[in-house]
């Protein structure tokens, strides 16, 4: 493929939120493009592109699938995508591998919680979008509006949209749910829209031709473009001329022949925007002509007769309206033409796309010290980046592709070819015995050279590093392709060779590739950059055989299922059962059913849902001048512990971390990883993070260092001046950070002690080193030197206990006082003072045991133990729940919210419609069940799409046990009292961790119960 070639090539992907239309308009782009695949006739009923029973059984898009198109003489490679918050990892997925985004909207239902992410995910990837207002024959049919008000209804969605994109290039919100609970309910005038819509900055802009509106149902669309051809010639004006003033406040004046802005209106005309009167006001005339019982069919005919439309006699004679209907609309404004002519215009082609993508798929690197790195590698990695950027097709370029997810197929849907059968023979053992039933092909994206059937190629996985040589071996693997076939849905169609731009399917990676990986052919090559998913999989259940004997076969299920699923965790908790980690319920129904019926073939018993939680403090962190106050030792609040031979004295203080910064704390999590772990005699620095809302040239530790000084004091309530002296005293204490926790990277801080390091009893402070704060850049790596020469043997042995004191507090972060969950937003100062040996009586060390373990189990215990002082409190994971439903259901699902601890955010009136939209906070531990319970309750009449959220605070105190007269008199005594909601959840965890519970087994001992229960 030359560089005209290469221009022809598109890569669309169609994002939504469900049940907005993306698989009936891929259907049709199918029927028109995909070379006879699928018939017109059937197009949007078949849902082509949702070939899998289960897709079919729910009318949901469950994975994103590839199709080729040829339209013109330009080749488009088409993924659809799902819209269900359970499998957003596929979005993530079809948009690495695309250039371009068909971004749908429902012109009824409006912007929804998807709709959202799926536009932070192209933005995330560097996607340029384009907009398609879809269900436009719903505003007519089921709303009944008239032009001028659908008119509105579109202006304000598209503004909606424009607002969102903006917002996340001006970095205003961190996450989707920012977004949405940010977004205005008050409403806006149209005026005011219409001015926005004028702005150049703006997205989306149906006069610059990246809006169209459809029908997927019906087979039709169109842009601005196509109706300001029609009417060129016939109101004397010129197309391009026509085509600006087609949207938004311009006005036609029939006497005058003239165009003209609001402004240049008479006060009493009545005149309509030229959007009504020229494109919405003609729609609505031949809905009415054909559905109407006594709608005029002239109007039909003009419309066939004016545009010249052949129209079998036998589809206008049609019984059915809506037929009738279908036949004239798809053929005077065809669906096809108007979304995929926008498609090849406004999106781009790969070798312009991958030009601005480069920094977001090879983030650009700096190397920091060490003088053995060898400058061919490096030479030769920054030569495979050229020709990415470049998107070099040549023979003798770089071949790069990345692998977005493995996908599983039964072996009866490989094409059949004499050639396959010789490459058939030449599998490997382990290739043959694990794709017995199921084959797994690679979904990937050809970024530089040719990649050819046979060839021999390296697969690389996120962490190798070409500099490390031996020490990053374990991360490459050599690999020779079996196959490459070009996707047709379900079908697949052999290629001998593929060129860059190009989306393919791989076989023979099915050993060497978990979830996803990037191949290349050459040794020196960096890891194309990790996709990112928009949610965690946070539903966790544990899983085993009905039987016991199938424990193998379940085993081999659960590699099978972890291999062809890109969002599932599998892993094996402390107690030897096997978790299964999905994104929610149907995602996790899914996985169960392919582990039954195709990849293990056993019975299995599921466990309940395993809910995670979190263990903190009383108190919001708020006043945190107060807090860094009392952090001073001198004070009597802290927990004491002592070795057990005595030698070292342990005083342990616990404060509470703003929420800000504990949040910041766990978004980053895996940039402080990388950040601390960094070793070896050079490092690499990456120069943008994955964070897009970062700069080209924002180093991000430097703008994560500015994170944690503004958000230790930004939820701050004091005056001015305290805030000054406050972020003061927090950047002292940044300078102190020893370590995080749990596994090093956690939201918890352990800060060094401060303090003189010999007492006056002669024992030794135990100061630990900022590790930490030095790695950020807070303070710059210094050396202590003890004094004296007696001192240096207790010097020594001081160090040599600064990583058991790190090692107690990972293990006390790990696993809290109340049910053995992490803890959460806590920070702890620990000080540790070792006595002289010779103070002691060492005749007999072992009945204590290793020194070292002593003073880890005494630092946990004294972490665990001063939590328990202050008020423990449980954190539980919380969903944003997005609610839509009648009027006449609102009392149904207000029971149903309650019986959940649901708390209500937000409830209005969808415009333009009955429908009412309901924003709540549903706990993770309440959600299981609730959308079927929800149906129930409200007969089918509400839907609730939920995402995760945030992490929340349980005010109740798990221990609370009555005291002053007005709580005696509410709660009775002690003995009475029922356990609340914080120790029921805490109950619930430790017996399933098999942890001691106090609960009375023997509720009614003196009475006797008989089965019968007839007392």
């Amino acid at each position: 493929m030359d560089d005209s070639e290469g221009r022809k090539v598109r890569n669309i992907c169609i994002l939504a939120h469900v049940d907005h239309g993306k698989t009936t308009l891929a259907d049709h782009l199918i029927a028109s493009s995909g070379g006879g695949v699928l018939h017109p006739r059937l197009a949007g009923k078949l849902r082509y592109m949702d070939y899998l029973d289960e897709e079919q059984r729910r009318a949901i898009t469950m994975k994103s699938s590839s199709i080729s198109l040829r339209y013109k003489d330009y080749s488009l490679n088409l993924i659809d995508s799902p819209g269900h918050m359970d499998f957003c990892s596929e979005v993530s997925t079809a948009a690495r591998l695309s250039d371009g985004a068909l971004v749908l909207v429902d012109a009824v239902e409006g912007v929804h919680i998807q709709t959202h992410a799926v536009l932070r995910q192209a933005w995330i990837e560097k996607l340029t979008p384009c907009l398609v207002l879809n269900k436009i024959d719903r505003l007519i049919c089921e709303l009944r509006l008239s032009p001028m008000e659908a008119y509105t209804r579109l202006i304000r969605i598209v503004h909606e949209v424009n607002g969102i994109v903006s917002a996340y290039k001006s970095e205003k919100y961190l996450s989707d749910v920012d977004s949405i609970l940010a977004s205005p309910s008050g409403e806006l005038s149209a005026e005011s829209l219409e001015l926005l819509e004028d702005d150049e900055e703006v997205t989306f802009q149906p006069q610059k031709g990246n809006v169209v509106f459809v029908c997927a149902l019906d087979g039709w669309g169109f842009g601005i473009a196509e109706f300001a051809n029609f009417y060129a010639s016939k109101l004397g004006a010129s197309a391009t001329a026509l085509q600006k003033s087609l949207w938004g406040p311009r006005y036609y004046i029939p006497k005058t022949k003239m165009i003209v802005g609001k402004k240049s209106l008479s006060a009493g005309s009545k005149a309509k925007p030229m959007f009504v009167q020229f494109v919405l006001e003609p729609l609505w005339q031949v809905y009415e002509a054909a559905l109407d019982p006594g709608g005029d069919r002239t109007v039909l005919e003009k419309v066939i007769k004016s545009f010249n439309l052949s129209i079998p006699p036998r589809e206008l004679q049609n019984k059915d309206p809506k037929n009738v209907l279908q036949s004239v609309m798809s053929r005077w404004l065809p669906l096809s033409d108007a979304v995929l002519s926008m498609a090849v215009k406004h999106l781009p082609d790969p070798i312009a796309a991958q030009a601005y993508r480069i920094p977001r798929l090879v983030p650009e690197r700096k190397i920091i010290g060490g003088d053995d790195v060898d400058s061919s590698v490096l030479a030769e990695a920054e030569l495979v980046r050229k020709s990415i950027e470049a998107c070099d097709s040549s023979r003798d370029s770089p071949c790069v592709v990345f692998v977005s997810k493995m996908f599983a197929i039964p072996m009866k849907m490989i094409p059949q070819d004499g050639n396959h059968r010789e490459r058939m023979n030449g599998l490997n053992e382990e290739d043959s015995k694990s794709e017995s039933d199921e084959c797994f092909l690679a979904f990937a994206r050809i970024f530089s050279g040719v990649l050819r059937a046979g060839q021999r190629v390296f697969v690389i996985t996120a962490l190798y590093d070409p500099l490390k040589g031996e020490s990053s071996q374990k991360y490459i693997q050599e690999a020779e392709l079996h196959s490459l076939y070009l996707m047709m849905g379900q079908g697949l169609t052999p290629v001998t060779e593929v060129k860059a731009g190009n989306v393919v399917a791989i076989r023979g990676l099915g050993p060497y590739i978990s979830k996803s990986a990037t191949l290349s052919s050459t040794r020196n090559c960096w890891p194309l950059a990790s996709m990112e998913f928009q949610v965690s999989p946070t539903l966790r259940v544990a899983i085993e055989p009905s039987d016991p004997a199938d424990m193998s076969a379940l085993m081999k299920g659960l590699r099978l299922l972890n291999r062809a699923d890109p969002f599932v965790e599998i892993t094996v908790s402390a107690r030897g059962e096997h978790v299964l980690a999905a994104a929610g319920e149907v995602h996790l129904e899914r996985c169960v059913k392919d582990l039954k019926e195709r990849f293990a073939k056993v019975n299995l018993e599921v466990s309940p849902p395993l809910v995670s939680y979190r263990e903190t403090i009383e108190g919001d962190g708020s006043n945190l001048l107060e807090s860094l106050r009392s952090l001073s030792l001198n004070t009597s609040d802290y927990i004491e512990k002592r070795t057990p031979n005595g030698r070292c004295i342990i005083r342990v203080h616990v404060m509470k971390l703003p929420h800000a910064l504990t949040k910041l704390l766990d978004e980053n999590t895996e940039l402080l990883g990388d950040i601390i772990g960094g070793k070896g005699s050079h490092s690499v620095k990456i120069l943008e993070s994955q964070n897009p809302s970062l700069g080209d040239n924002v180093d991000p530790i430097e703008e994560l260092k500015k994170q944690l000084i503004e958000a230790g004091v930004s939820s701050s309530s004091e005056t001015e001046k305290d805030r000054e002296k406050c972020k003061t005293e927090w950047s002292k204490l940044l300078k102190r950070i020893w370590a995080l926790g749990p596994r090093e990277k956690g939201p918890n801080i352990l800060f060094a002690p401060d303090g003189k390091r010999i007492r006056e009893d002669g024992s030794m402070l135990v100061r630990g080193s900022p590790h930490v704060s030095q790695r950020l850049g807070f303070t710059e790596d210094s050396t202590e030197t003890p004094s004296e020469a007696s001192e240096t043997a207790l010097y020594t042995e001081a160090l040599t206990l600064e990583s058991s004191i790190v090692s107690g507090f990972q293990l006390a972060t790990a696993s809290g006082p109340l049910c053995d969950e992490p803890m959460w937003g806590l920070a702890f100062t620990i000080e540790s003072h070792l006595a002289p040996a010779e103070d002691f009586e060492t005749d007999k060390p072992e009945n204590f045991g290793i020194f070292t373990g002593q003073v880890m189990t005494a630092v946990k215990d004294a972490c665990r133990a001063a939590v328990l002082q202050t008020n423990p409190r449980i954190v539980e994971a919380m969903y944003f729940c997005e609610l839509n439903t009648a009027p006449e259901y609102l009392g149904p699902m207000y029971a149903v919210l309650s019986r959940r601890r649901a708390r209500v955010l937000k409830e209005e009136m969808q415009e333009g419609s009955s429908l009412f939209t309901i924003h709540t906070y549903v706990p993770v531990s309440e959600s299981f069940g609730f959308a079927d319970e929800l149906r129930k309750g409200t007969s089918g009449g509400a839907s609730a799409l939920m995402v995760l959220s945030h992490w929340e605070m349980l005010e109740e105190d798990p221990f609370f046990v009555p005291k002053t007269e007005e709580e005696i008199e509410e709660f009775g005594d002690g003995a009475s009292v029922l356990p609340n909601t914080a120790r029921k959840l805490i109950n619930a965890v430790r017996r399933r961790k098999g942890l001691h519970v106090e609960e009375k087994v023997v509720q009614h001992a003196t009475k006797q119960r008989t089965l019968a229960r007839k007392v």
